[in-house]
C-alpha cells in the first residue's frame, strides 16, 4: 500500500458519507480531518493547511461556494487542490465553481468510492 502521509479535509455534513470517505482514504495511507459546515472548514484549513479539499456545495452555516470564494481570498487557501462532491448539477454553479480554481467536479450519485480516491491521487 502507499503511503502518501498527504493532509486532506473533508467538508461534507452529511454523516454517512464523510464517515465512509474517512475510513477509506485512512486505508490509503492520509490523515483525514473532517468538517461538517462550511465555517468549521474555513478554519480547519486556515489552522491545519491541508494538502487536498473534497468540498460538499449544500451545508448549513456556510455552503460550499461561499466557503470556497473565502478560501481564494487568502493566501494560504489560493492553491489548496480542490475536488467538489456534490448532488448539484447545475451548470451555472459549475461555472462558478470552477471559475473558483476547483479541480475537479463530482456528482455523488456518479462516482464510486475508488474512483474519488483515484481523482485524489491525480489531482496531488
Amino acid at each position: 500500500m502507499e503511503k502518501f502521509n498527504n493532509k486532506i479535509l473533508i467538508i461534507e455534513d452529511e454523516e454517512a458519507l464523510y464517515s465512509v470517505l474517512r475510513t477509506k482514504f485512512i486505508s490509503e495511507g492520509y490523515n483525514v480531518l473532517i468538517a461538517t459546515d462550511g465555517l468549521e472548514g474555513l478554519a480547519l484549513t486556515e489552522n491545519e493547511k491541508p494538502d487536498i479539499i473534497l468540498l460538499d456545495i449544500v451545508m448549513p452555516k456556510m455552503d460550499g461556494i461561499t466557503m470556497l470564494k473565502e478560501l481564494r481570498k487568502n493566501s494560504w487557501g489560493k492553491d489548496i487542490p480542490v475536488i467538489v462532491l456534490s448532488n448539484l448539477s447545475e451548470a451555472e454553479k459549475t461555472q462558478e465553481l470552477l471559475y473558483q480554481g476547483v479541480s475537479e467536479y463530482l456528482i455523488k450519485t456518479d462516482w464510486s468510492l475508488e474512483e474519488v480516491v483515484k481523482k485524489v491521487k491525480e489531482v496531488l
